[in-house]
């Protein structure tokens, strides 16, 4: 079998975290006297960057010094809140650990910072079973740019049409799209018919097959 590799988002891929960054942004907003709703979370806030995210619910452009005071101040929230929650999909260690077997490169590839990514990567004792860490402070442009993507399979040294990327969000799939990469999406928060199409779609790793997601390449 030829090199292959997969790459993983974090946040509704690796664990389902959205309701717990739900939760931090409430605290956060509520702290701020920021209005929001749980239907527009969903639709500006999950697998969005967070110099979006605070630019839609603060009404005006978030930049610079003070976008990285407030996200430091959420991500701080979800990171205190989070700790003691922290567990992966279900199946998620396990299919990992058959990849892993094959011989396979994974990495993750998440929009988060690294903190956040370091406390999910490191609370699921899973660091040795990655080859390349990619969090928001590796890259200048945000999913659906490719670039995040890009890069994991440079650090790889995969070709790009050998990788198959699980992604949650619209821009997630979007930007693996973007990559000239295999998706598998992955149902944690949306439907499908509120994503890009994917390659295969999964619920979770509980039933998923190793050889089901080979298949999209080989």
């Amino acid at each position: 079998m030829q090199e292959l590799a997969l790459l993983f988002d974090m946040d509704g891929v690796i664990a389902h975290t959205n309701p717990y960054h739900s939760k931090a942004f409430e605290a956060f907003f509520d702290r701020h006297n920021i209005s929001y709703s749980l239907p527009e979370f969903e639709e500006h806030m999950y697998g969005k960057h967070n110099s979006y995210i605070m630019s839609h619910f603060f009404k005006r452009p978030i930049t610079g010094e003070e976008l990285l005071q407030l996200e430091e101040e959420k991500e701080g929230l979800f990171r205190e809140i989070y700790a003691n929650h922290i567990q992966d999909l279900p199946g998620y260690i396990s299919f990992l650990s058959q990849a892993k077997q094959q011989g396979i490169k994974t990495g993750v590839a998440t929009s988060a910072p690294r903190a956040n990514m370091d406390l999910i990567i490191d609370g699921l004792d899973i660091r040795n079973m990655m080859e390349s860490f990619m969090s928001s402070e590796n890259v200048i442009k945000h999913k659906p740019d490719p670039e995040v993507y890009l890069k994991s399979a440079a650090i790889l040294n995969i070709p790009t049409n050998r990788c198959i990327v699980f992604e949650d969000s619209f821009s997630g799939i979007s930007a693996a799209i973007n990559a000239n990469m295999k998706v598998v999406g992955v149902l944690s928060s949306h439907h499908k018919n509120e994503l890009p199409p994917c390659d295969l779609y999964i619920s979770d790793y509980s039933e998923l097959q190793l050889t089901s997601v080979l298949n999209l390449i080989d």
